[in-house]
C-alpha cells in the first residue's frame, strides 16, 4: 500500500516562496511517475508538474518558470518548489503517484494520492 503525505503549504503573500514537500512510503518514488496537481473551490482538479523515472519533467504553462518539481529518491520525496506565488495560485496541492514509469498529465492517470496541503497567496 502507497501512502503519500504532503506538507509544506501555507499563506504567503503574492511574490513569496513556498516549498511543497510529499513523503511516500509504501512504494519508493524512484520507480515510478509523480505529479503534483491543485484544486481550486469551484475548480476542477488540474495537473501542475510531474516527472518520471529519469527525470524528465512537465510543468503546466501559467507555473513554467516560477515551479521546480524535483525528487530525493534516498528520502523518498517529491517536491514541488514555487516561486514568485500569484493569488491565483491558491488551491489545495495534491502529491500523486502513477503505476507506471512514463509522464501522466491527467489526474486519472494517478492511482494514490496524498490528502491535500492548502496554499493560499494574498495579494
Amino acid at each position: 500500500q502507497v501512502q503519500l503525505v504532503e506538507s509544506g503549504g501555507g499563506l504567503v503573500q503574492a511574490g513569496g516562496s513556498l516549498r511543497l514537500s510529499c513523503a511516500a512510503s509504501g512504494r519508493t518514488v524512484s520507480s515510478s511517475a509523480m505529479g503534483w496537481f491543485r484544486q481550486a473551490p469551484g475548480k476542477e482538479r488540474e495537473i501542475v508538474a510531474a516527472i518520471n523515472w529519469e527525470d524528465t519533467t512537465y510543468y503546466a504553462d501559467s507555473v513554467k518558470g516560477r515551479f521546480t518539481i524535483s525528487r530525493d529518491n534516498a528520502k523518498n520525496t517529491v517536491y514541488l518548489q514555487m516561486i514568485g506565488l500569484k493569488p491565483e495560485d491558491t488551491a489545495v496541492y495534491y502529491c500523486a503517484r502513477r503505476s507506471a514509469y512514463a509522464l501522466g498529465l491527467r489526474a486519472d492517470n494517478y492511482d494514490y494520492w496524498g490528502q491535500g496541503t492548502q496554499v493560499t497567496v494574498s495579494s
